[in-house]
């Protein structure tokens, strides 16, 4: 029996580990985080009767107490309720699939606390990944990446331990706009952001698949997870979302994970971790696969990228201005307060005006992130 506790289980990621979970009864969830979704919350407390659940405001905690006060659950507020969890005794794995920096203080204190991590929170090594990586070879602890494309990178070093990395082809589908260029993209709306061609994803990473940001995320966490320079990792623009990485070996070799666009495989990959189990879903039908094409990607069009390359060569709080400007113009954007094309612009402004320090402590960085909004605040 595996215990588990999971961050944003009403999230995207944190549906899909819990459908992970109906079909594994050898993994038991001890404790639930969510943020505001009190209704499916419960639902999910009543169907695996956690020990202990959170949310982030104390008076929806309330509310919860009052819907589920017939079931012996323990409901906690915050980031205190966050921690707790993060440290409970019972747990094997923490599961971190909240969205944000909120995960930064629960991975490292479920880190000190000698648990294997199942990381789907980006932003945890963007922001902190100086702090993170070193914290978890001190503790010998294990970080698993749940992301499909550095599961993938994950995979494709299996059986390869002392070989060296030339290169990681880290591959991107191209959002919705791919092909399009700038003169294009002037009035898209909403809408027309959010339909991802191949995944199923929360609201959030839709919009950062969209600006090709979220690519520019994923080059920041795999050079933290994979302890390679930004010059050995190339993106790939791969439409068909079949091959999720490559990893180049210096000899030329190039090994790759390929599979249907499914979450759940590279969660429950993580959660078995080094063993497979049987999965539901589609397989890969290579007789139905027309083609599999690769583009550059076009980094006039989607700057975003580009701009996450600048935040990382600069290093220190820098991504986490990146991350936190890009957070705040997403949500302006989903209200629509600001034009699609005012997302990494917005970026720019935010990493340009930022106060450079080369190695913030958690502190720095999470008043970093104050700053930017403050920022944003004042001129959007």
């Amino acid at each position: 029996m595996k215990k588990i506790a999971l961050l944003g289980s009403t999230g995207s990621i944190g549906t899909q580990t819990l459908e992970i979970v109906r079909e594994h009864p050898d993994l038991k969830v001890v404790a639930l985080a969510a943020g505001r979704n009190v209704s499916l919350l419960e639902e999910q407390i009543r169907e695996f009767k956690p020990r202990t659940a959170v949310l982030w405001e104390e008076r929806d905690a309330a509310d919860l107490r009052a819907r589920v006060k017939d079931l012996s659950v323990t409901v906690l507020s915050g980031m205190d309720g966050l921690l707790e969890i993060a440290v409970m005794p019972e747990v094997e794995i923490l599961v971190t699939a909240i969205v944000g920096m909120l995960g930064i203080r629960p991975t490292i204190a479920a880190i000190e606390a000698g648990k294997t991590i199942a990381l789907a929170n980006k932003e945890t090594l963007v922001t902190a990944g100086h702090i993170i990586m070193p914290l978890a070879r001190e503790r010998k602890v294990p970080i698993l990446p749940v992301d499909s494309e550095h599961s993938a990178i994950f995979q494709s070093l299996n059986g390869e331990r002392g070989n060296r990395i030339h290169k990681i082809l880290l591959t991107a589908s191209g959002g919705p706009f791919r092909g399009k260029k700038r003169e294009d993209l002037g009035q898209i709306r909403v809408e027309d952001a959010l339909n991802h061609p191949n995944w199923s994803m929360g609201r959030k990473i839709t919009i950062d698949s969209a600006t090709m940001v979220n690519k520019g995320l994923e080059v920041m966490e795999a050079s933290w997870l994979f302890d390679v320079s930004l010059e050995q990792i190339q993106v790939v623009v791969h439409p068909q979302s079949v091959i999720h990485s490559m990893v180049e070996y210096e000899d030329g070799a190039v090994m790759a994970q390929l599979g249907t666009p499914d979450m759940r495989l590279p969660i429950q990959y993580a959660l078995y971790y080094p063993k497979r189990r049987s999965l539901s879903g589609k397989r890969l039908d290579f007789f139905q696969l027309a083609s599999l094409t690769f583009e550059e990607p076009d980094l006039e069009t989607f700057p975003g990228l580009r701009l996450a390359f600048t935040a990382m060569e600069r290093g220190g709080n820098i991504p986490t201005a990146y991350n936190a400007a890009n957070e705040k113009a997403v949500s302006l954007f989903l209200d629509g307060k600001i034009p699609f094309l005012q997302i990494p612009e917005i970026i720019q402004a935010c990493m340009e005006h930022c106060e450079y320090e080369r190695e913030p402590k958690v502190e720095k960085i999470l008043e970093t992130e104050a700053e930017v909004y403050a920022f944003i605040e004042s001129r959007w």
